[in-house]
């Protein structure tokens, strides 16, 4: 069965967006060759990427373009080369490379996907589709970059999740920019 993991940061109060929806604060500016290595190499498996609408316009807006190939050349080239699910009810068609726009309910989509032969099913950002996918009891892992900045009000992703969900710490990694790795998976 396909598992399915969660990637995103968040501030230290606990958002994934500020209050306009921008996710600029998780590029940490502060150098840290360790923290290099370590985007390198949690981006170097396989996986199917799930967006929702807003997170895949942003990221079919960066990562196809001459400016990703240039300042971020192997995280590019695995973010056009990945297979890629976008849920949406609004759009019409997807002109990314590999990509795939699913209208279908949210929930069961990704229920069936996961007793598919595949590699592990994987959510950047969709912090819309990651609440709903949690209230469902269908994330396996969730990988959380706590980022060195409070923004004081924005989005998190578990808006309306209805209660408690017990997880368990399976790995952690600090790293001199301040950021710090958590994984956790499903306790129970």
């Amino acid at each position: 069965m396909r598992r399915l993991v969660v990637f995103n940061h968040v501030s230290l109060d606990g958002y994934f967006t500020d209050a306009n929806g921008d996710m600029s604060f998780a590029q940490n500016p502060a150098q840290d060759a360790r923290w290099d290595e370590f985007v390198e190499s949690n981006a170097s498996g396989d996986g199917e990427l799930l967006f929702g609408r807003v997170t895949y316009d942003m990221m079919a807006s960066f990562w196809p373009t001459p400016i990703a190939a240039e300042h971020m050349p192997h995280m590019a080239e695995r973010m056009n080369r990945y297979p890629k699910i976008v849920f949406s009810r609004t759009l019409e068609q997807v002109d990314w490379n590999n990509t795939r726009l699913v209208k279908d309910n949210l929930v069961e989509s990704v229920r069936r996907l996961k007793t598919e032969p595949g590699p592990d099913l994987l959510i950047f950002g969709s912090g819309t589709i990651v609440s709903q996918l949690a209230q469902a009891d269908l994330i396996d892992e969730y990988q959380v970059v706590l980022n060195p900045v409070i923004l004081g009000a924005g989005r998190t992703m578990f808006t309306g999740l209805p209660g408690n969900q017990p997880l368990k710490l399976k790995q952690a990694r600090a790293f001199d920019n301040g950021n710090v790795w958590l994984c956790y998976e499903r306790a129970g």
